[in-house]
């Protein structure tokens, strides 16, 4: 299975979209068909690499380094199924939960367009290409957080918008002082010739610049204030789908920068992430947990979990590197599934701050149970998919002698027992509120309710089955990890030595 298929598809499902402008019904059910289409092949991919190797195409038959090269080892081809996986059931859950304005100003082309420049990112082979994937993801994000045009989302737009030029400004100067010491951008021969550079220091500063490019876009501590401001602004089918692929983009550059180019200073790089990420994970779960409305509260979410997977990153092990991949491909699903499961409740209760809510748990059990499932993965608790990726994070801790990282996370996800127990208590256990007109309601979509159930189902009983066996998916990691920290089969896949 060539790589370029399940990338394209999306692609080819967003042309075809144009061609059908005034016909959102087929928008919307050939974004599912395609999108699904994508998720075979990109498991084809995933099972073709874990089998052959690692796969790599050279854009017209030029040769690394001096062509565009695209690679798919294991972390790429597995992100990018998790990412057509969040991205048909955004697109399922999107035709009855998207309004029509927003359908016909082009919602289903920039859905697939994003998918697309996730993808692209994930299989870029050079760097340089990496940041032209995560313009077209920029484009296709800002739009689709500005449309519909109100008042609050052009003000989260502005702000996302913003924040992510400057960190493109800062990528664009890491490539530039990189093509400076090296004469080269392509990825392989970038590991091998850092290791030459005689100015060390030098190498160190310029890994600096694409900590603080990436930290950005992964929303790491001190600069995450951008996400809360914005991700609850758009439609919520929207804020799912940023919220499950959006900051892991930047989640998967840092994993990848820092295992094959930056290895030469780890006791320094090594220190930095790990106080980052001790940080993001505490001013996440103390946001979340000041918040009363569900989308911010799960918006601060994101920013804590992001601390989890760079904990894994930081301490540089293959246990650890193994966890940080599996708390990614876990967070991807649950997060998702969580931000679709507070459109379900808007959908049937007409608000999504709190106080407003209430009485969920008697008129709609099985919601209930759905949001109780996501809830306990996300906390960490037995037996779900989140407590092996905590458990394994935990155990590399201890093992690497961080004691101080392993109590940050077990507070941490004390706080996010509190924070989704608040959630639990006023949306779902308590009775309805006498007020129960929210001053600032949204409209909800037009849809049946059903066919914007039946993506929540698929994500979490896929989060279920993680959880009641995890194996198979920790061996994944396992062997990711130790592709990432073995370097020497990507250089000999991409430079044929």
């Amino acid at each position: 299975m060539s790589l370029l298929v399940p990338l394209f598809i999306p692609f080819v499902a967003a042309v075809l979209c144009l061609a059908w402008w005034k016909d959102r019904r087929v928008q919307g059910w050939l974004s599912v068909a395609a999108l699904a289409a994508m998720f075979v092949t990109a498991l084809q991919l995933l099972f073709s690499v874990r089998a052959e190797g690692i796969q790599v195409v050279f854009a017209g038959a030029w040769e690394a380094p001096f062509g565009i090269v695209l690679a798919a080892d294991l972390l790429s081809a597995t992100m990018v199924t998790v990412t057509a996986l969040v991205g048909v059931a955004v697109a399922l859950f999107s035709i009855p939960a998207v309004d029509v304005k927003r359908e016909s100003f082009g919602y289903y082309p920039l859905l697939n367009l994003l998918v697309f420049g996730v993808s692209g990112a994930f299989l870029a082979g050079d760097i340089f290409n990496l940041y032209v994937w995560f313009e077209v993801m920029l484009m296709s994000s800002f739009v689709l957080l500005a449309l519909g045009g109100e008042k609050r989302q052009l003000e989260g737009a502005i702000m996302y918008v913003t924040i992510n030029f400057i960190s493109s400004a800062i990528f664009l100067a890491g490539v530039a002082i990189l093509y400076s010491l090296t004469g080269t951008l392509n990825f392989a021969d970038l590991a091998l010739r850092l290791g030459d550079v005689p100015e060390k220091g030098l190498v160190t500063l310029v890994s600096m610049f694409f900590l603080v490019s990436f930290g950005i876009k992964a929303a790491m501590f001190p600069l995450f204030f951008w996400l809360p401001a914005s991700y609850h602004t758009p439609p919520i089918a929207v804020s799912a789908i940023f919220s499950g692929l959006l900051t892991k983009v930047g989640v998967y550059a840092l994993l990848r920068v820092f295992t094959l180019l930056f290895v030469h200073d780890l006791p320094y790089t090594s220190t930095v992430l790990m106080v980052l990420a001790a940080c993001t994970m505490i001013a996440g779960v103390l946001g979340a947990a000041a918040q009363w409305d569900f989308r911010r509260i799960l918006s601060f979410s994101i920013v804590s979990q992001i601390g989890y997977m760079v904990m894994g990153l930081a301490l540089f092990t293959p246990l650890a590197i193994a966890g940080s991949i599996f708390f990614l491909l876990h967070n991807m699903v649950v997060k998702t599934s969580l931000f679709l499961i507070a459109g379900l409740v808007h959908h049937v209760k007409g608000s999504f701050k709190l106080r407003y809510i209430g009485g969920v748990y008697r008129d709609h059990f099985w919601l209930s149970i759905l949001f109780l499932v996501a809830a306990l993965s996300l906390a960490g608790l037995p037996p779900f998919s989140g407590f092996w990726a905590k458990f394994i994070l935990v155990k590399a801790g201890i093992e690497a002698g961080e004691f101080w990282l392993v109590l940050v996370v077990v507070a941490s996800s004390l706080m996010t027992l509190y924070y989704l127990t608040k959630i639990w208590n006023e949306v779902f256990w308590t009775n309805e509120p006498e007020e129960l007109n929210d001053p600032e309601p949204h409209t909800p979509g037009p849809g049946p309710l059903w066919l914007m159930v039946l993506p929540v189902v698929v994500l979490v009983g896929i989060t279920l089955a993680i959880g009641l066996n995890a194996e198979p998916i920790f061996d994944l990691a396992r062997e990711t990890a130790d592709q990432l920290l073995g370097r020497d089969a990507y250089i000999r896949a991409v430079l044929g030595r």
